[in-house]
């Protein structure tokens, strides 16, 4: 008889303290969402600081004073510029978006630009060098160990940097990302306040000289109705070329790359236009390897003029750091079209009609012979 009542007690209690616990776990996560919600209304009301504050200096603080070793070993520090505008970088060879911007530091160093490009750099010294020598770097590029030189100016990533003036104080925000840095560069440096009466020099407060905003590298490509920049490079095959000796007749001119695969594809397509159109002058300008380019025509049958810039100083005055792209010059030496980039709109670009009459007797060239064969 009791264990008939202790079987029909014990459903019942087991169903009791189901119902108890349910109802505690029910009231507590009632406590936890009123909780979570106090505090979502406290964070809307009081950001953190952390949201707050901008990342980096401040503009008008003296830049962070260093002492590193360049590729060569030597030691270099920022007062050697003194007197003069810096832009300084933040870099690692194992950071993508680094390697991407390899040729716009190539092309910094040799702009004749009226900011001097430091680069400090981590990693390998050997992995540098190669980088660097790969692209035709030739701005100074220093090495810190990790990244101590860095977290002085509170960068905590890479490509990061500072436009820093001429009396060694930050003159700009801190740029994140290759295109804010490269508006940094090429940028007049902006008048200098009369020094103030305190000894310390001048003090810039608040937002940067807006020409830093104005001002970019050109990387999208000339356009039409532009004047062409001249050239004068070493042919692969010996001798001298110079688009001024073209003047007179149409010209596609093409920027390659022994190591572009799509280069490889358009060449028998340009070799084509060469042999069946007279009216139209193909000229090929290649980079990096002058032996490795003349092996690749003679494989490929190539016969028009191909010339040799060292790294990307042409591709510069031309505006766009890419292969394959080309332009259609016409007989006065001026951009007919906006860049081609591709191999079907390089193509294109030959089936577009003169826009211009060119002389009945174009005069003989010095590289005739050259442009024959």
């Amino acid at each position: 008889m009791t264990a008939l009542i202790v079987a029909a007690v014990i459903p019942w209690l087991l169903i009791a303290i189901g119902a108890w616990l349910g109802y505690q776990l029910v009231r507590q996560n009632g406590r936890i969402l009123l909780r979570l919600e106090a505090i979502e209304k406290t964070l809307a009301k009081h950001p953190t600081k952390e949201h707050r504050m901008p990342a980096g200096l401040p503009v008008g603080t003296p830049a962070p004073e260093f002492d590193l070793p360049d590729l060569a070993g030597d030691r270099r520090k920022l007062s050697e510029f003194r007197g003069q505008d810096v832009l300084l970088i933040f870099f690692s060879p194992k950071c993508g978006f680094c390697t991407k911007m390899a040729a716009d530091l190539a092309a910094l160093s040799t702009n004749g630009g009226r900011a001097i490009p430091i680069v400090v750099t981590t990693g390998d010294a050997d992995e540098n060098r190669k980088l660097v020598e790969e692209f035709g770097i030739r701005c100074v590029v220093l090495l810190q160990e990790k990244m101590e030189v860095a977290a002085l100016y509170q960068a905590r990533g890479t490509p990061t940097g500072y436009r820093i003036d001429a009396d060694g104080r930050i003159a700009s925000e801190l740029a994140v990302g290759a295109e804010p840095l490269l508006k940094l560069a090429d940028l007049q440096a902006p008048s200098r306040p009369a020094p103030s009466t305190n000894g310390i020099g001048p003090v810039q407060k608040g937002k940067p000289h807006p020409s830093l905003a104005r001002s970019r590298l050109n990387r999208s490509g000339l356009k039409a109705g532009a004047v062409a920049p001249e050239f004068r490079l070493p042919l692969v095959g010996g001798g001298e070329l110079a688009l001024a000796d073209l003047r007179g007749r149409r010209v596609l001119l093409v920027f390659s790359d022994p190591m572009c695969g799509p280069c490889d594809e358009l060449a028998p397509h340009l070799q084509e236009l060469h042999r069946e159109r007279p009216d139209l002058q193909v000229v090929v300008i290649s980079r990096r390897d002058a032996e490795a380019t003349r092996i690749k025509a003679e494989a490929l049958g190539l016969t028009f003029p191909i010339v040799m810039q060292r790294q990307w100083e042409v591709s510069l005055q031309y505006g766009m750091f890419a292969t394959p792209i080309g332009y259609l010059i016409d007989e006065q030496g001026v951009v007919a079209r906006d860049v081609a980039v591709g191999i079907e709109p390089i193509l294109a670009l030959a089936d577009e009609p003169a826009t211009a009459v060119a002389e009945k007797d174009p005069p003989v060239h010095r590289n005739e012979a050259a442009l024959a064969s």
